[in-house]
């Protein structure tokens, strides 16, 4: 049996490392973005949520209500920067509201 590299690592550092190695990064931004948008959205926008999904660095969501939807379009900017913030990173440059 080899011995590993690093084996004073922690269960944070490896899982970073495992990541890394397996270019696993974009699915695990996919599945943050739209745990942010969950967590800072609440209920009442998340019935209407249908959809979130992010393309490389634009978020698109689907929502069922028109009238929520224009709502949103107009705090884009900060929507966008509220979850930049909760991500840690600039992941998010554009929000597609359909």
């Amino acid at each position: 049996m080899a011995k590993r590299q690093n084996e004073h690592l922690n269960l944070g550092d490896a899982l970073k490392e495992f990541i890394k190695e397996n270019r696993l990064q974009k699915g695990m931004d996919k599945v943050d973005a739209r745990a942010a948008w969950i967590k800072l959205m609440g209920n009442g926008v998340n019935n209407y949520t249908t959809s979130v999904e992010l393309k490389n660095d634009i978020l698109f969501v689907s929502l069922s209500s028109s009238v929520l939807r224009q709502e949103l379009s107009l705090g884009k900017s900060k929507i966008i920067t509220m979850l930049n913030e909760e991500l840690g990173k600039d992941l998010i440059k554009k929000l597609v509201l359909r």
